[in-house]
């Protein structure tokens, strides 16, 4: 049987296969025949055998049966692999005209695009009725002809197309690479064109992850008053990864929503020692807060453990081991029960018995049960441990009620 790969082999060469693979898988799906040269077609489809597919599915259409319509797409189809561009195109003409209803019309539509599109004759987008066409031949004149498409590009944009084709015209835009196509999406991000795009625009650019895109968001950035444009510029910082500006972003953001967001956003895109940097150098408790819970997202337990250990500030060594506690087997136990015991603040013991208890660490809780003077300490821990499931918590209890 014919493999799912083949269905999108019918639209090779064009970033938009995923508009209508699933609309040609369940054309196929819904037409399977007993036909046995429509049968030999797709076997020979799968094994790159084109010509001897173009015999098959000739065959199999030439009895007018109920496989008809679909091997003579699948002729068509073959054709154009082998290189027999004018016969595919005829071949899609017959099928046009002698099942102007079949499921497979607008299969053939897209294949016939794609055909022209290769021989040198791509057509327009903004002729065709379709949509899914039209993404497919905008996508076709990028690549054949990049000067053509541009102008077009600017008037589908300018269209009242549906947001589905506008936001695909952008897409296609940032293909491009050329100075004017840069230019009309750096237009449509600062809003000064097509303001209902703009964060569309300042998505793809994030995508892109080129200097000059990244330079350019950054003028948008310190420019703009906009929360929305500023939260989709960190997000496309984050997925192109450029750290130095989420870091400058945390640094100097004024707005503390948006500084929150520069923090997890630069988490996210793995700066663990830039968030380390922005730790010793802030003086907001609430930010210091956000990275140690950046830090945890991103499993960087060694500065938990320094930070935990070392701060000054009761409050953020609490926040620490919260996150530590949070982490698991990862947690460093070890230094949570070595804190405990030489921490003198109360916040910060109880807040080492919680972590433990979220590790399920039983050996750790008993280790400091054992220890323990303090008589409602004492009694905290063994009510920790009454919910932590261990050989060690079992035998201390069998050894409390003995």
């Amino acid at each position: 049987m014919i493999c799912k790969g083949i269905l999108f082999l019918a639209l090779a060469g064009s970033a938009l296969a995923q508009d209508l693979s699933g609309l040609m898988a369940e054309s196929f799906q819904a037409h399977q025949s007993s036909d046995p040269d429509y049968q030999n077609g797709l076997r020979q489809l799968d094994a790159r055998q084109w010509d001897q597919a173009i015999s098959s599915f000739d065959a199999a259409a030439s009895r007018k049966g109920s496989a008809a319509d679909a091997a003579l797409y699948w002729k068509a189809y073959a054709e154009n692999k082998a290189g027999r561009r004018e016969e595919a195109l005829d071949t899609v003409a017959e099928l046009r005209d002698e099942y102007p209803s079949s499921r497979w019309i607008k299969d053939a539509k897209a294949l016939e695009v794609e055909v022209r599109a290769q021989a040198g004759a791509p057509v327009n987008p903004s002729s065709e009725p379709d949509e899914d066409l039209k993404l497919i031949a905008l996508n076709s004149l990028m690549q054949s002809d990049p000067n053509q498409a541009l102008p077009i590009l600017q008037k589908l944009l300018a269209s009242n197309n549906s947001p589905k084709v506008k936001d695909r015209a952008l897409f296609v835009l940032t293909q491009s690479g050329s100075p004017e196509a840069s230019k009309i999406l750096s237009q449509v991000a600062r809003g000064s064109s097509y303001p209902d795009l703009q964060l569309k625009a300042i998505r793809y650019m994030g995508m892109m992850g080129s200097d000059e895109s990244r330079k350019e968001l950054a003028s948008i950035y310190s420019s703009s008053s906009d929360e929305h444009v500023k939260r989709a510029i960190l997000q496309g910082f984050m997925m192109s990864g450029s750290r130095s500006f989420l870091l400058n972003a945390a640094k100097t953001e004024k707005d503390p929503a948006l500084r929150r967001d520069a923090i997890h956003n630069l988490a996210m895109s793995g700066g663990q020692d830039e968030l380390w940097q922005l730790y010793q150098s802030s003086a907001s408790p609430d930010d210091k807060k956000e990275i140690l819970q950046s830090m945890f997202l991103g499993g960087n337990s060694s500065r938990l453990v320094e930070i935990a250990r070392s701060e000054k500030d009761p409050a953020l060594r609490v926040a620490a081991i919260k996150s530590l506690g949070l982490m698991g087997s990862n947690g460093r136990g070890d230094v949570l029960v070595s804190i405990y015991q030489s921490d003198s603040n109360t916040d910060v013991r109880k807040a080492v018995l919680n972590s433990l208890f979220l590790q399920q660490n039983g050996k750790a809780l008993v280790e400091l049960a054992r220890a323990e003077k303090d008589p409602h300490m004492k009694e905290e821990i063994v009510q920790k441990m009454a919910l932590v499931h261990t050989k060690e918590t079992t035998e201390y209890m069998m050894e409390v009620l003995k």
